[in-house]
C-alpha cells in the first residue's frame, strides 16, 4: 500500500511529536525533513554540494536539533539548488510501499501535493517560541525573535514558501496537550485510510 502523510507548519508546532506519533500508530516509515536541511546547514561549505552529497551519517549528527542547526536549515533551505538536490530524495521516500509520514514546510505543497493526507500544524510564535526555548534553553525574548525572523524567511521565501496546502486540514496546537494534537491527527488518519 502507498499512502501517504504530509504534516506541514512552522518551527516548534508540535509536526515532528505528531509526525513521529502517527508513523508509529501505523507502521509507516518517517522522514523529518527538516533533518535534511539541517544536515546541509551544520556540514558547512558549499550547501548545494553538502545536498547533493547528503549521507545518512549526516542524518545522524546529535547537533542537528540546536538552535544554531535550526537557523542554518532556514537559511539553506532559500537556496533552489539545494532544494532541488533534496527533492527526489523526498519523493521516493514518500511513495515507498508500506506508508510514509512525511514532516516539514512545503510537503504537502510541493513535495507530495497528491499526499492521501495532509495537515498542517501550527501555534501562536509565543507559544512555540516558549516550546524551543524549553527545548534549548537561553534568553527567551531572543529565542522569540528568532522564531519570528524563520518564520517571516521561511513564509517569505520565492521556492516553496511555508503555506498550509489548499486541501489540508489545519490543527492549531497552541492551546492542545500533545495526546489531543496527536488523537486528532490520528483520527483524520484512520477515516482517510477506511475510505481508500
Amino acid at each position: 500500500m502507498i499512502f501517504t502523510v504530509a504534516i506541514d507548519g512552522p518551527a516548534a508546532a508540535g509536526k515532528g511529536t505528531i509526525s513521529r506519533a502517527v508513523a508509529d500508530r501505523f507502521g509507516f516509515a518517517h522522514l523529518d525533513t527538516g533533518a535534511l536541511y539541517r544536515a546541509v546547514g551544520v556540514k558547512g561549505g558549499d550547501p548545494v554540494l553538502a545536498a547533493r552529497g547528503l549521507t545518512p551519517e549526516d542524518l545522524a549528527r546529535d547537533d542537528l536539533r540546536s538552535l544554531e542547526a535550526g537557523q542554518a536549515a532556514s537559511r539553506v533551505a532559500v537556496i533552489p539548488e539545494v532544494r532541488a538536490a533534496l527533492l527526489e530524495f523526498q519523493r521516493r521516500f514518500a511513495r515507498r510501499a508500506g506508508g510514509a509520514v512525511l514532516d516539514g514546510r512545503d510537503i504537502g505543497t510541493v513535495i507530495c501535493p497528491e499526499a492521501e493526507v495532509k495537515l498542517y500544524v501550527t501555534a501562536s510564535a509565543e507559544v512555540r517560541a516558549h516550546r524551543r526555548w524549553l527545548e534549548v534553553g537561553g534568553d527567551e525574548t531572543r529565542v522569540l525573535a528568532e522564531v519570528r525572523e524563520r518564520d517571516a524567511r521561511d513564509m517569505g521565501r520565492a521556492d516553496a514558501p511555508l503555506r498550509a496546502a489548499d486541501d489540508a486540514v489545519v490543527i492549531d496546537t497552541s492551546d492542545l496537550s500533545i495526546e489531543e494534537a496527536v488523537a486528532r491527527a490520528v483520527a483524520l488518519v484512520e477515516a482517510r485510510l477506511v475510505a481508500v
